[in-house]
């Protein structure tokens, strides 16, 4: 598993790089490696290798592998939240969900987190392209919501997600984050309220998010190659992952 190694350190290399690009310090930027539909074995060798954050796409998946892995990983969740999926989610333990995508999630949300004494952290996902195949607020609808989701009590907001339009060339990804990122300085400004993260770039645009200001990057093919076509699940479970 030398290789997942040697790609961590290729993809913290870039970091780096582009950190320095934007007059920034790579300490800002967390790395969230994605390890949806790769087994624990892998994950496990990205453990060793010094990588500790792993972000997962489907609660069910990531509840079959968290007891799997050592303490030190930490999870986050970066897609999409069903409603019926709250509570597992929560019971999961998972130290940031990304993708908090309409104010009436974040109110059942934060209902269940009150009956389960938590105080969940979040961010919430804008669809600043408009696609209608993504999840999302809108960045006017996220305006007119943003003094309700502040009011529920539970959720503890701390920034923005995107994921832009598929694109053959990084740089075509650029005005989304930078969109993303003017976004947040305006909401920031006009509700007095701190959003310091931002999630946005993948595996082939993280290089250009970090330039635009995210903290958090989510790479997953960089690190783990080419995923699997199916969610993990443990030998002889028969259960649907299908979450």
């Amino acid at each position: 598993m030398n290789e997942i190694a040697d790609r961590l350190a290729a993809v913290h290399t870039e970091i780096a790089a582009a950190a320095v690009r934007a007059g920034r310090s790579a300490e800002e930027i967390e790395l969230v490696a994605v390890s949806k539909t790769h087994p624990p074995e892998t994950l496990l060798a990205a453990l060793d290798a010094g990588q500790c954050v792993f972000g997962e796409n489907r609660v069910q998946e990531a509840r079959a592998k968290i007891p799997l892995l050592p303490g030190r990983a930490r999870w986050h969740l970066i897609g999409h939240l069903q409603k019926n999926k709250i509570r597992h989610a929560l019971a999961a333990g998972f130290e940031l969900y990304h993708g908090l995508d309409t104010l009436e999630l974040a109110r059942e949300f934060d209902r269940i987190a009150e009956e389960a004494g938590q105080f969940p952290r979040v961010l919430l996902e804008v669809n600043v392209a408009g696609e209608t195949s993504k999840f999302g607020f809108s960045p006017d609808q996220l305006r007119a919501e943003m003094e309700a989701l502040l009011a529920l009590g539970r959720l503890q907001i701390e920034g923005l997600m995107t994921i832009p339009p598929f694109a053959p060339e990084a740089e075509n990804s650029r005005p989304f984050f930078i969109a993303l990122r003017e976004l947040r300085d305006r909401l920031q400004a006009e509700f007095r309220v701190p959003l310091p993260r931002l999630s946005m770039g993948m595996s082939g645009d993280f290089a250009v998010a970090v330039e635009e200001g995210a903290t958090l990057v989510r790479v997953g093919t960089a690190i783990f190659g080419t995923r699997r076509g199916k969610a993990w699940k443990p030998a002889g479970d028969a259960a649907s992952f299908d979450d």
